[in-house]
């Protein structure tokens, strides 16, 4: 999983200066994309406070850039205050970019950070009706099963190894240096 422009664009981890094109990609979700994300409906207020404690979580956020904007996400966060046995796995994508793969090559990066953070067990869930999410989840061989209304996706991790680390490693070195372009060209359009 390199940092190699993805239909368009590129699959890095956001860092936190990032939050709000964190927060700018949820609030560009349509009100069936959010109801999906967050299983209820949620509103323009309630994005920039979550996004604004993405830091505060210690979450670990990948993001599909394109033009400088985040598209699509997916988040890893803690169950507790530090790193341990589970992990929780979110995602969102807007409508324009769903059924291109993303979903899948995002979650094959949370599965990879769980994995290096030692996370034996890392849960996803999902309205019943979410069957695109399902459906990345069997692609990584989740283990499925329904819940009061939602569907509950099971993923155990391998251990990691010399590979697994080296490889986020420097896809984070990589993923640094995109960001830093990215700053850089900002910076570029305000000046002109």
């Amino acid at each position: 999983m390199s940092e190699q422009p993805f239909w368009g664009g590129t699959i890095r981890k956001l860092w936190p200066s990032e939050s709000d094109k964190f927060r700018d990609h949820l609030l560009r979700l349509d009100k069936d994309s959010r109801r999906m994300r967050f299983a209820h409906a949620v509103s323009d207020n309630f994005i920039d406070d979550y996004a604004g404690r993405m830091n505060e979580m210690g979450a670990i956020v990948y993001g599909y850039l394109e033009g400088g904007e985040v598209r699509a996400v997916a988040e890893l966060k803690k169950l507790g205050d530090t790193w341990g046995q589970e992990a929780e796995a979110a995602f969102s994508v807007e409508p324009g970019y769903q059924e291109k793969g993303i979903g899948t090559e995002l979650m094959g990066r949370v599965i990879r950070a769980g994995r290096n953070r030692s996370v034996n067990h890392l849960y996803m869930s999902c309205l019943a009706e979410n069957r695109k999410m399902q459906a990345i989840a069997r692609k990584h061989e989740a283990d499925l099963r329904f819940e009061y209304g939602e569907v509950i996706g099971e993923i155990v991790p391998i251990d990691p190894n010399y590979f697994s680390i080296l490889a986020e490693a420097m896809d984070d070195r990589v993923g640094y240096l995109l960001a830093v372009l990215d700053v850089s060209r900002e910076r570029t359009k305000k000046a002109a």
